[in-house]
């Protein structure tokens, strides 16, 4: 028996808005939210996705679909390589984008939770527990990613585009040539 739940292998977090909901269109509704990056080569986690969209599809066949699934079905996860390919980042990755309207748990690698936005970033590594589900709005039909909880397992490049530390811009005092 498939199910809908997955708990991913190691994945790098982007676009993460875990802290805090934020909303695509003024008004909407806010969510939380992060895009999950898989490398194509954790055959793995692919396959577990591609088993939880089908079970998610499956179950709103008769609750969504009007009793059969559709051939143009919206799915959640796709290629980087096909559909960023000027974005380095995706490259050689699968990549789904996860919301909630509830706050995600946040874990760090000694599994406890982190609050700070600075630890937990785009571009850190871990993995993702996830929700497949079937939709059907306003005539678009497919299934989504929900989001469950992350646990960050490890330090990446920051994808944010922060910008530089303030370490990095002043150095340390040793540098200074004090007058």
């Amino acid at each position: 028996m498939s199910t809908t739940k997955v708990i991913t292998g190691k994945v790098r977090f982007s676009y993460v808005h875990v802290f805090e909901p934020t909303s695509i269109e003024e008004g909407g509704t806010k969510k939380y939210s992060v895009a999950i990056l898989i490398p194509k080569k954790d055959k793995k986690t692919i396959a577990d996705i591609t088993a939880a969209i089908a079970a998610a599809a499956e179950e709103g066949k008769t609750s969504k679909f009007g009793g059969k699934i559709p051939p143009t079905l919206k799915k959640p996860l796709r290629d980087g390589d096909e559909e960023k390919p000027d974005d380095e980042n995706y490259s050689g990755m699968m990549f789904l984008n996860a919301s909630s309207v509830r706050r995600p748990g946040v874990l760090g690698p000694d599994k406890n939770p982190i609050f700070e936005k600075d630890e937990f970033y785009s571009g850190c590594w871990g993995k993702a527990s996830l929700n497949f589900y079937a939709f059907s709005v306003s005539g678009n039909k497919g299934v989504a990613a929900g989001l469950n909880n992350l646990m960050k397992t490890e330090e990446g490049d920051n994808l944010g585009g922060g910008g530089s530390s303030a370490a990095d811009d002043f150095g340390s005092p040793e540098d200074e040539d004090l007058l």
